[in-house]
């Protein structure tokens, strides 16, 4: 069995439970891109997620079974694996709405990993459960309700949309975590801080791409 760091710490309880201690321990670049069919309906979303040497070089001591500083394809598939199955809970770090309500995505039929310049690369695909139009407001995120991870896109064209048809506009909406904090301050509790386990108003400080459409 492997450990929770590997797994991301989604099993790794917060040593403190004041607001301070919450932080992330593992960073990974993001790129997000939107797949759209020609009937205006999202297709599939592609996630790529860079990790930072720190975390990649743990994972290389936990996996690398036969010791040679590599992870061959055996050892990476045992990483896919492992993060498929920390990640189920999770909804696989997405976060997609139409107007603000919640779109259930089909669980990646798989995980790839891969391990280059001394970073770990992750990448998988997911659908909509149901046909998912591009109609109102639409947005596309990734986020850690553990706040143990975080995922971030560095530049804004790391979140695209191949095909965005023109009756679409498309922004990147980065959350200003003060701002966040002051204008959820009536849902936000001690148990938002100190759980753990994740809760979903972690998502308000989630960079999203935003598409806003007439269709």
């Amino acid at each position: 069995m492997r450990t929770a760091t590997t797994a991301f710490g989604l099993a790794v309880l917060l040593a403190s439970t004041i607001p301070a201690s919450v932080h992330p321990h593992v960073f990974a670049e993001a790129r997000l891109d939107v797949i759209v069919n020609p009937d205006q309906t999202v297709k599939s979303l592609r996630h790529l997620w860079r990790f930072d040497d720190l975390f990649s070089s743990t994972v290389l001591v936990e996996f690398d079974e036969n010791a040679d500083l590599k992870l061959d394809d055996a050892e990476l598939q045992q990483v896919s694996q492992t993060v498929y199955d920390s990640l189920a809970d999770f909804n696989y770090f997405q976060l997609v709405s139409v107007d603000g309500k919640d779109v259930a995505m089909k669980p990646p039929p798989q995980l790839m990993a891969n391990y280059e310049n001394d970073q770990l690369i992750i990448m998988f695909e997911t659908e909509p459960k149901e046909g998912l139009a591009l109609k109102g407001k639409i947005d596309f995120g990734v986020y850690d309700p553990t706040f143990y991870t975080a995922i971030e896109f560095l530049d804004d064209d790391n979140m695209a949309v191949k095909d965005l048809p023109a009756s679409c506009t498309r922004a990147v909406i980065r959350p200003d975590p003060d701002e966040a904090i002051a204008q959820n301050q009536g849902t936000l509790t001690e148990a938002f801080f100190s759980d753990p386990s994740g809760n979903d108003l972690s998502k308000i400080f989630a960079t999203k791409l935003e598409l806003t459409c007439s269709g």
